[in-house]
């Protein structure tokens, strides 16, 4: 028997003490989709051809002096990166295009349906922080953000909270268990819906942390609302989530959009400014081609219990890193599983009520991503998993892309250079042949090459440039006014450019390194704001600045035209400790932001569960009196089954028909 099939007789069992939330059979679903089978079809005629007229371009440029090895190799590596850029342009013109008309990218009606407000939670839903060496007061004061807007609606009875603890710093777990203690306290009754529950051995991770959860106390829930360590959701998008889970009966996820939030260096404003700037945009242009096959991003998301439990138990996979090992990148996965067993997962393209913070500065940012790119190429060796959908297939692929293009834009700049410095110090011969009359000239087309510079230029800044556009005509109020909203974005643009050679570079190595195996220790991540010393700027760029010295100097002595073509890149690279320096001020950022820089919507208007945040932070304390061991809810132990990824999955009626 099956590892898929051997243990889903006692999860059903187990999952039979929660009524049915719907009959599938007799609702409609209110997340509809119209043409879902025709989107990709229209990418892949967006995208093929853009791609095919870009590479042709290179291919025109190179192919009048005869291609050398060189060239046919940027050419490849070219074409592949233009189909990454083509993916990522289309996907911002048609989120532009369906903002614009106020078009609802999954139903392409004016408006998606929306769940009914009216009607009352008939099912229990619980909201789960996982926590691994954080902060205290953030998380104890975040976490308590969210119980409070929940206990002031009148659904509050319907939802319990879980903070589940794999913090392994002793101080810091004493710390947990004594603000927890004292957090009780000021909840009154409505404690009796707060747990906290600590991991002795904090096995596989967050994959382990809420596999423990569910299979101790998942059966009395119909979904779970899965928040990070820094998360907030204001108490009307938890209610939404739980209503659209409801309320669709078919449906296994719903993912938001976590619009970062509390920022206050100059870096990370600037992060936060550009997701509240395009993130809507890009986030409609994403839903409407992977309509119900949405990715899951890990966090700020509402997931079914039941189908999570049947066809998210994630194997050990066969094989030495990066493919094999324990899965990494586990939400992209997960959703992935889910969808293959004929679960919807769904993106709600509205930013409104979910929030999360990023890295303060460049350093950090780097650390996060370094984690990210191991799990992310991990899921290249995922794409041949039985029965996944064209679109999760999509996610996996363009997920490791992400970073692997940055290897690719950086090699086909190497191997330019290496070409231009071999055609600069050779000798060059116009005879080619042993009886030829007259010589072959060496010829530059300058007009296709102008041609080309201009078409990468609008791939990577035409999406920029009408995000800005609908922001000022639809939202320009949440940025300050026109004014503020434009010399952000000025800021912004200028920005990019100067840190793109920067994550260029640390993304081709992050990638080199997880090929050749080594491994990264996935820790707690910083998440305050903290000013990067000068010694630590240095440290992390010496490499990077060394390299690009030199590559300048050699292209300016040898070959002064590429030098200048270079010359956007090689100043990044060069200035990288002292752009990373200051970019981490908080004193920069919050005086751009008195100036009316880098203003976001909740700066202008402050929802109140960030106020409860930030007034909290404020007054936060741990209670000095030893703590006790918070009593937890009685278990309804499931056990949750392995998935065998080569073999097709239970059908997504199994626990449904069982229930009934």
């Amino acid at each position: 028997m099956s590892t898929n099939h051997s243990n889903s007789l006692g999860l059903q069992e187990g999952l039979q003490t929660k009524k049915p939330s719907t009959d599938a059979s007799s609702t409609h679903s209110h997340l509809n989709t119209k043409g879902e089978h025709m989107r990709l079809f229209i990418m892949a005629m967006l995208v093929i051809p853009s791609t095919a007229l870009a590479g042709w371009s290179l291919y025109e440029i190179f192919l009048p002096n005869g291609l050398t090895n060189l060239e046919i190799a940027q050419l490849g590596l070219g074409l592949t990166l233009f189909a990454w850029l083509c993916m990522a342009f289309w996907t911002g013109i048609i989120g532009f295009v369906l903002q614009l008309f106020n078009i609802d990218p999954l139903s392409l009606r004016k408006k998606q349906c929306a769940p009914d407000q009216d009607s009352p939670l008939v099912q229990k839903h619980a909201v789960v922080m996982p926590v691994y060496n954080e902060d205290t007061r953030r998380i104890m004061v975040g976490f308590e953000a969210c119980v409070r807007e929940i206990m002031g609606s009148t659904q509050a009875e319907q939802f319990d909270f879980f903070m589940l603890s794999d913090t392994r710093d002793e101080q810091k777990a004493e710390a947990e268990l004594r603000a927890w203690n004292r957090m009780t306290k000021r909840l009154g009754q409505y404690a009796s819906h707060v747990f906290y529950r600590r991991r002795e051995e904090n096995s596989h991770r967050k994959v382990g942390n809420l596999k423990d959860f569910c299979e101790r106390w998942g059966a009395n829930y119909e979904s779970m609302i899965v928040l990070d360590a820094d998360s907030i959701m204001s108490g009307e998008r938890m209610l939404d989530l739980a209503r659209r889970i409801e309320q669709n009966p078919d449906t296994a996820l719903v993912q938001t959009i976590p619009m970062p939030v509390r920022q206050d260096t100059f870096f990370g404003r600037f992060v936060q400014f550009a997701a509240h700037l395009y993130s809507p945009m890009l986030a409609t242009g994403l839903s409407f081609w992977q309509t119900d096959s949405a990715n899951y991003w890990g966090h700020n998301a509402i997931i079914r219990i039941a189908p999570f439990m049947q066809h998210c138990g994630l194997p050990t996979l066969e094989g030495r890193a990066p493919f094999g090992g324990e899965v990494l990148s586990h939400d992209f996965v997960e959703a992935a599983l889910l969808r293959r067993a004929g679960w919807q997962a769904y993106l709600l393209t509205d930013t409104t009520g979910s929030y999360e913070e990023v890295p303060s500065n460049i350093v950090d940012y780097a650390i996060r991503d370094r984690r990210w790119v191991q799990g992310n190429i991990q899921h290249l060796g995922l794409l041949k998993v039985k029965g996944l959908k064209t679109a999760n297939r999509l996610h996996f692929l363009f997920g490791a892309f992400a970073y692997i293009s940055s290897l690719v834009l950086f090699c086909m700049l190497a191997l330019g250079t290496a070409d231009a410095l071999i055609r600069a110090t050779s000798v060059p011969d116009f005879f080619v042949s042993e009886y030829q009359l007259f010589p072959s000239w060496q010829v530059a087309r300058q007009d296709m090459m102008m041609v080309t510079m201009w078409g990468t230029a609008a791939l990577l800044f035409l999406p920029k440039l009408l995000g800005i556009t609908l922001a000022l005509i639809k939202r320009r109020s949440e940025f300050g006014g026109a004014f503020s909203l434009l010399k952000s974005a000025i800021l912004e643009l200028v920005m990019a450019v100067l840190i793109a050679p920067l994550m260029m570079f640390y993304h081709s190595y992050f990638v080199i390194s997880v090929f050749i195996g080594h491994s990264v220790k996935w820790e707690a991540q910083e998440r305050e704001g903290r000013k990067v010393p000068w010694s630590v700027a240095f440290k992390h760029t010496q490499i990077m600045s060394c390299l690009a010295v030199t590559w300048g100097v050699t292209t300016f002595y040898y070959t002064p035209s590429l030098f200048m073509w270079l010359l956007p890149v090689l100043i990044g690279m060069v200035l990288a400790a002292p752009i990373i320096r200051l970019s981490s001020s908080t004193h920069l950022g919050v005086s751009l932001r008195n100036w009316g820089v880098f203003v976001i919507d909740q700066e202008v208007k402050e929802c109140m569960a960030l106020k409860r945040l930030r007034v909290a932070m404020n007054y936060f304390s741990i209670s000095q009196y030893k703590a006790e061991v918070p009593a937890l809810p009685d278990s309804l132990w499931v056990t949750m089954p392995e998935q065998a990824l080569h073999q097709k999955p239970l059908p997504m009626q199994g626990i449904q028909q069982q229930a009934a």
